[in-house]
């Protein structure tokens, strides 16, 4: 059964994560997705390469594709791409502003080609004001963003740590450039007008964080400006920023502190569990499948005012009470007896253990995939279902410049075109010698 996104056709200049991801989500929806690569390779081939030019990087962030080897520096190589866009739907590149006027891939240059192409352009910063022209990368955008600071994490020496585990900002402009691109399919459907969208890593980080950034004045009166004004004092004396990110948390650390008794993690016997419980109801749920009493834990007894400096003791002696018990046991035995009673936890487990797990299988997550350079894959492939058009994972990453010529024939090229292309270094790996 085709996805719904049979029949459309993507032209994708793409590099890193966010671009290449938006391409694999489209592609999962069955759209046929070309990527462009320069002859040197897209630069994740190289990253942790255990064949020449294959990568897992690569493979991760572009199965699914067929791949075209193009060389956009000459003037040969962008009548190429002048001449295929009339047969794609989409067009996608990330990149720093300026880069596709350069290369003549922007969408006054393409669109004359293609009037219903809907054209997508993800950069750092976006395409317009003081830090447009910036270079960026997810990082980058977790710094600028707030994102980072957010997560209120210092290194021993006082200074800035990135959310490692994923590239958020990579990641939030994957989905929300896959989301415009459907939607301007959509439009074009009822009006047959193509258009641009534009993207960037600083809004995807940004619409992850919308609780931090917004500004609700009747609520922050009383929350949050006693923070804002002690950020200013230490930014006014020249402090530190641990100092800063300490002042942020401010008046907000006491009522959390008691909030994450509940909502956060905790070490047991041989791993580590997390309570995720939002409720009175779900912390008492907590209560009974530990055994802690009113006497181990106050802080929804009638009376307890977290802004009390006398509550930080009451906390730290809940904590302390909570902490032992979840020593005492295994995370499995813990488990057991928290789903008994209906409160939100969960065991930390690893990523890498995540193919084999059993709940992860039975919602059919990992798709299997055959590459014919390295054989059997497993990797995630759609997280969503849908009954009638389902998407899938359509296939591996392209081989270097092992689809360049079909995708020519596929849009009118000769075997002396071709051949001509080839031996002037616009396209195929010739261009790299």
């Amino acid at each position: 059964m085709p996805g719904p996104l049979d029949g459309i056709k993507v032209l994708e200049l793409t590099q890193i994560i966010a671009g290449p991801m938006c391409g694999v989500m489209l592609s999962d929806l069955g759209a046929d997705v070309v990527k462009i690569e320069s002859p040197q390779g897209d630069a994740t081939r190289g990253v942790g390469q255990f064949m020449p030019n294959e990568s897992k990087v690569f493979h991760v962030y572009n199965r699914g594709k067929r791949g075209i080897v193009l060389n956009l520096q000459t003037e040969q190589g962008q009548s190429v791409v002048h001449r295929l866009i009339s047969g794609f739907d989409v067009f996608l590149i990330n990149a720093r502003p300026g880069v596709a006027e350069r290369l003549q891939v922007d969408y006054q240059n393409l669109s004359k080609h293609n009037l219903g192409l809907v054209y997508l352009e993800n950069t750092a910063f976006g395409p317009e004001g003081p830090s447009a022209s910036r270079a960026g990368a997810d990082i980058i955008a977790q710094a600028y963003s707030g994102l980072m600071a957010g997560d209120e994490k210092t290194d021993e020496q006082g200074g800035p740590v990135a959310i490692s585990a994923t590239t958020p900002a990579d990641y939030g402009a994957a989905w929300t450039s896959a989301m415009a691109v459907c939607a301007a399919l959509f439009h074009r459907e009822r009006t047959g007008r193509g258009q641009r969208i534009e993207t960037s890593l600083l809004g995807a980080a940004l619409q992850m964080q919308n609780f931090g950034v917004a500004r609700l004045p009747v609520s922050d009166a009383t929350f949050l400006q006693s923070s804002l004004d002690e950020i200013e004092n230490v930014r006014a004396r020249g402090g530190t920023y641990r100092e800063i990110l300490e002042a942020r948390t401010g008046v907000r650390s006491m009522i959390g502190a008691a909030f994450a008794l509940y909502y956060g993690g905790y070490e047991t016997a041989d791993g580590a569990i997390m309570l995720g419980c939002l409720t009175p109801l779900n912390r008492q749920q907590v209560r009974q499948a530990i055994g802690v009493t009113e006497q181990d834990d106050s802080t929804d007894a009638e009376g307890f005012n977290p802004l009390d400096p006398g509550s930080v003791e009451i906390v730290e002696r809940a904590r302390g009470n909570i902490a032992a018990r979840f020593r005492s046991d295994t995370t499995a035995n813990w488990i057991v007896k928290l789903d008994a009673t209906g409160a939100p936890a969960s065991q930390v487990n690893l990523p890498e253990d995540m193919v084999d797990d059993p709940q992860v299988k039975a919602i059919g997550v990992i798709a299997e995939i055959e590459h014919p350079l390295t054989g059997p894959e497993q990797m995630v492939g759609p997280v969503f279902r849908m009954s009638d058009s389902p998407p899938r994972a359509s296939g591996p990453s392209p081989v270097f410049d092992g689809d360049s010529d079909d995708i020519l024939r596929e849009h009118g090229y000769g075997e002396p075109e071709i051949a001509a292309l080839r031996s002037s270094g616009a396209v195929g790996l010739q261009a790299a010698d």
